[in-house]
């Protein structure tokens, strides 16, 4: 898969693009997740460029796609972007791992101000790859409805402290090519999402982390955008046309040297109650 035709290596420097945070792209955004905030007046939404690792796989991906799947991810929210800013982002490779048979590569994507160089917002995507399809049994889906249903997460929430108010999104084919259109792709497009082994449209895992960031801002506002943290686990398959809950619960407070930060547990559940991500997010008091 790689252009150049070198393997995905620990340091290997994948691309970089210049964007303006106009407020045309941020109202496409708003529109796509169902997320307006009031300070959408004055920054662009913190994971606007949330699929900017994507832009460079062909510098990243291992060579089978066949069933490959996005199974962690972590934001560091360092400062709001400037509505309107040009802004410059880049990506690495930092790490490679195996488990559980799949050969996991992580990318490291930055957003940054152009002019200055200071780091606004950092994302750590965990993909994962399934062995060469010459390695792999032949047949059926590598996910479908059935086999996701058998995932049996750890108990969770453990938290004790308020709930964040809930959200409650419905991911219809209309949000699926907003968010990861507009080519097709198994993320937009069922014969797609079959030649790579899924019955259906998989929505981007992406997605739910964006959900999970709309509920941190609408709790914490600008603590959220200046000194946010999310590391979750995309837990189970989210399909196209379902309806999932997004849940945060506050665990503590922790002074950061002249500020607080609160630290939450948070989750994205679906209707029949399947988990399709955990993990554990904080802001600082705003």
């Amino acid at each position: 898969m790689n252009l150049l035709g070198q393997p995905a290596h620990v340091g290997r420097h994948c691309g970089s693009n210049v964007y303006e945070a106009e407020k045309a792209v941020v109202d496409f955004y708003a529109d796509a997740l169902g997320d307006r905030h009031p300070l959408q007046a004055q920054y662009a939404p913190p994971l606007l460029y949330h699929s900017e690792c994507y832009k460079f796989v062909g510098e990243w991906y291992l060579k089978n796609l066949f069933g490959n799947l996005h199974g962690r991810q972590d934001w560091f929210l360092f400062a709001p972007i400037p509505l309107g800013a040009r802004v410059r982002t880049r990506s690495t490779i930092i790490e490679r791992y195996q488990r559980r048979g799949r050969d996991w590569v992580v990318n490291e994507t930055d957003v940054m101000l152009d002019a200055t160089g200071e780091l606004l917002v950092r994302g750590h995507t965990h993909q994962s790859f399934l062995p060469p399809v010459k390695d792999q049994e032949q047949g059926g889906f590598v996910v479908d409805e059935k086999t996701a249903q058998k995932k049996v997460p750890p108990p969770f929430p453990t938290a004790t402290g308020p709930d964040l108010a809930p959200l409650t999104k419905t991911v219809d084919e209309r949000r699926c090519w907003m968010f990861s259109g507009p080519s097709r792709n198994y993320h937009t497009d069922r014969e797609q999402a079959k030649k790579l082994g899924f019955p259906t449209i998989v929505v981007q895992g992406m997605m739910s982390t964006c959900f999970v960031s709309q509920l941190l801002q609408d709790h914490f506002g600008e603590g959220w955008l200046r000194g946010g943290r999310m590391s979750v686990k995309l837990t189970n398959v989210l399909w196209v046309d379902e309806t999932v809950s997004v849940h945060g619960r506050i665990v503590d407070e922790q002074r950061e040297g002249t500020q607080t930060r609160i630290r939450c547990e948070v989750w994205v559940d679906k209707r029949d109650g399947t988990r399709i991500l955990a993990g554990d997010a904080s802001a600082l008091r705003s």
